[in-house]
């Protein structure tokens, strides 16, 4: 009689999950892939490539909700009908009807971490590749559109575009630091992009080029500039994030974020001993050693970064564990057959809960203010809940 049961929760289960978990990718698909879109201007050819980037994302975000959303129909339903209380009166604990989805959760709990680990890294860097190989063509649609284009490093205004030609381009270098700011104004331009080289070129016509309020350069012929597409690209370059980076890889650059923290702790240590050696304490106020302070904090902040994201992707993975172990009992002491009114009553805890928890130990895990393993505080604790949970099954 249990192995009955079994089968018949399991096949429930995983013909539920398996519609559910299709219709909700496919929502968040066209989610995600509409606001990249819109965000920057993609035409359709370039939507089209996102696709195969996206998916990894929208899964990881779909499975936690579509098994949760599962177990509140399964076990909802068979409370709501007294199959629980019937599997209780033949002697049958509840834990019979639970551990199917308690070994489901946790192999989706593996599948989970896997998948944000694809998404952080490969998704989203394929998405970044995407989006600076179709800059130009973003850039001629947002100026035939709109007549300016803008990023935190670039901008141009245009009074017209006849084809390929920007009429009366204005271009705007964005002042970085204590830089001046660079503008050119020209009679005409054009952009042309080398996907090979990774490069895009401006093509100027009696242009003007001027540094600050100082320097000022005016060539009445034709000229070209060569720049990186990700210097033109609204979406910023996301290389060596920590975020983005594949777990294989984390390991090896804790070592060598280490490595350059001794480094720049060793040469301020120096610099240090000579200024105090030679008496010039100037050099201490200076905006250098400031600047090589600044660095030190970052590179710490960086390495915090790199130790927090192998705990955080293995939290979020096992997302999905803790949603049931919340969910199922707590479906089943509901006794509602509506499955909308369970999981929203199964999920308010979890919103309330898990989600503000998982984030704030995350944020302050990332500045150094708690251990990385904090990030697992969330789910322990909705563990906590479903334990209680689940002994109110079991005895009532």
């Amino acid at each position: 009689m249990p192995s009955a049961i079994t089968r018949y929760i399991t096949k429930e289960l995983l013909g539920w999950f398996s519609l559910w978990l299709v219709l909700l990718t496919m929502l968040l698909v066209i989610i995600l892939v509409g606001q990249e879109a819109v965000r920057t201007n993609l035409g359709l050819g370039p939507v089209l490539r996102l696709l195969p980037f996206v998916l990894p994302t929208a899964l990881a975000f779909a499975v936690p909700g579509t098994v949760l959303f599962t177990v509140c129909l399964v076990y909802g339903r068979m409370s709501a009908d007294n199959e629980v209380v019937a599997t209780k009166a033949l002697g049958i604990s509840p834990m019979a009807l639970l551990w199917p989805a308690f070994v489901l959760a946790f192999g989706l709990s593996l599948v989970g971490v896997w998948l944000n680990d694809l998404a952080f890294s490969w998704g989203q860097m394929g998405m970044q590749r995407v989006v600076i190989q179709s800059v130009e063509e973003i850039v001629y649609g947002m100026l035939r559109t709109q007549k300016s284009y803008a990023n935190s490093r670039f901008s141009i205004v245009v009074k017209d575009v006849q084809g390929r030609r920007l009429i009366g381009p204005f271009i705007t270098f964005q002042a970085n630091n204590d830089l001046p700011v660079v503008t050119i104004s020209a009679a005409e331009a054009e952009l042309r992009s080398d996907i090979a080289r990774n490069s895009m070129t401006l093509i100027l016509d009696n242009f003007e080029l001027k540094v600050g309020d100082n320097i000022r350069t005016v060539d009445p012929g034709r000229n070209s500039k060569e720049y990186p597409l990700e210097f033109l690209s609204a979406r910023d370059n996301k290389q060596g994030n920590p975020a983005n980076l594949p777990l294989s890889q984390i390991a090896d650059e804790v070592v060598l974020q280490k490595r350059r923290i001794a480094e720049l702790e060793q040469s301020l240590a120096a610099e240090m001993a000579f200024s105090l050696v030679s008496g010039d304490l100037s050099e201490l106020r200076d905006s250098l050693w400031k600047q090589r302070r600044s660095q030190l904090a970052t590179a710490r902040i960086r390495l915090n970064r790199l130790q927090t994201e192998p705990w955080r992707r293995w939290a979020a993975g096992f997302s999905s564990l803790a949603f049931v172990l919340v969910g199922a009992p707590l479906a089943i002491l509901l006794r509602k057959s509506d499955v909308m009114t369970t999981f929203g009553r199964v999920f308010l805890p979890i919103l309330i809960l898990y989600y503000p928890v998982f984030m704030g130990c995350f944020d302050r895990a990332k500045v150094g203010a708690l251990p990385p393993c904090s990030v697992w505080l969330a789910n322990l604790a909705l563990a906590g809940l479903g334990l209680v949970l689940l002994r109110r099954v079991i005895r009532y």
